[in-house]
């Protein structure tokens, strides 16, 4: 389940990405697959080791064309262990809410960005998270949770204010926003009710299978009810120095 849409943000076989605060590497995987140079680094020690197995497995399995190289490390997000204007792309998705110097974490994502370079960031939705955070205070009060919810005009300032130029912005996962309410409102770790379980059935047949009428369901209505707010931007090239 891919937050990042692939067709507002190209990537070109060869293009070296940095994917921040990985995860378990679904984007990291998705760059991979298209040809990309990847590096996918997060803080959690298990993850990059899981990540790390399932980028050697899909070498072993030919998943990934000739040229692509994938590696999975462990490090810090406010201190990147790379030098300057090393990547091509990078992407951060759903980890800006869980640091409290999110512009600190900006700084460095531009330092390793290369002029002309194109960045995605990601983040819990305004609307949705609200609701979240008024039904269940253990949704957010947790050690390494949600510390802050952003509205979309505050993330983008504050991208622009790092030296980026946003170009688009979209919402994403619509039909997830209704299960973390139910998550939210049973209990948060009470995965045995009813209609937190039965709603999880749906989202796994959806992920799976892809039907048709769920497809135009989200699409109609992430403007909504969208769970993650989507935005890319660039970093400008400097303009050229007269050396007279």
């Amino acid at each position: 389940m891919l937050t990042v849409d692939f067709s507002r943000f190209p990537l070109a076989p060869g293009d070296r990405v940095l994917d921040l605060g990985c995860g378990a590497g679904r984007h990291a995987f998705e760059c991979y697959r298209r040809g990309a140079q990847v590096v996918a680094l997060d803080q959690n020690g298990e993850e990059i080791r899981e990540v790390a197995k399932w980028f050697a497995a899909m070498k072993e399995a030919g998943e990934a064309p000739e040229g692509a190289t994938a590696t999975a490390m462990e490090g810090d997000a406010l201190a990147l262990p790379f030098p300057d204007e090393s990547f091509d792309v990078v992407i951060i998705s759903e980890v800006m809410e869980h640091i409290p110097d999110d512009k600190g974490v900006l700084a460095e994502m531009v330092r390793v960005l290369k002029p002309g370079g194109r960045i995605a960031i990601t983040v819990p939705r305004y609307g949705p998270e609200k609701v979240c955070w008024a039904l269940s205070d253990a949704y957010h009060e947790v050690e390494g949770g949600h510390i802050r919810i952003y509205k979309a005009d505050e993330l983008l300032a504050k991208i622009r204010e790092a030296g980026l130029k946003p170009y688009g912005t979209h919402h994403a996962h619509a039909l997830h926003s209704p299960y973390w309410w139910l998550k939210c409102a049973f209990g948060v770790d009470n995965d045995k009710a009813l209609p937190v379980r039965a709603y999880h059935k749906l989202l796994v047949w959806d992920i799976m299978k892809k039907p048709l009428a769920t497809r135009v369901a989200e699409q109609a209505l992430n403007p909504l009810i969208g769970k993650s707010f989507v935005a890319y931007a660039t970093k400008p090239h400097l303009p050229a120095v007269d050396a007279r």
